[in-house]
């Protein structure tokens, strides 16, 4: 796609990230909220990834590293703007984001609903671990 520009989010991004998310992302996360991708910029004020066309956000993904693992989160594209070649752009700064940090696998979190999603996980090169059981405990306070 011409045009498309791939560029870490800043604080001023993320109410539009927000809103994006309610269009484009499946499901919702206990850390879809403004404090919560507030502490993730910063952290780490490039694992936020976004897609503008136009000057226009048509897409995100977060690639996640903690010194050990890769781990994407939140790849999702403008409904409107699917099937151009978005995600995969994502996924190859993502990647190059992870080469460049020394990670040496990445993990995806899809949702088990969501068939478009993996599909486009599969058509990626992604697959998933069927011994694998993803257990988690909120926390709270």
């Amino acid at each position: 796609m011409d045009d498309l520009r791939i560029r870490p989010a800043t604080l001023d991004d993320l109410d539009g990230v927000l809103a994006f998310w309610k269009t484009a992302a499946e499901g919702t996360s206990i850390s879809d909220d403004l404090d919560g991708i507030e502490r993730l910029v910063a952290r780490d004020p490039d694992a936020l990834l976004l897609a503008e066309h136009g000057g226009q956000l048509v897409g995100t993904v977060i690639a996640g590293f903690d010194g050990w693992r890769c781990h994407l989160y939140r790849l999702a594209v403008h409904p409107d703007q699917r099937r151009r070649g978005i995600g995969s752009a994502l996924l190859a700064a993502a990647e190059e984001r992870f080469v460049s940090l020394g990670g040496r696998r990445i993990d995806a979190m899809v949702l088990n609903d969501n068939e478009r999603g993996q599909h486009a996980w599969r058509a990626a090169g992604y697959a998933p671990q069927d011994h694998w059981t993803r257990w988690v405990r909120p926390l709270t306070g």
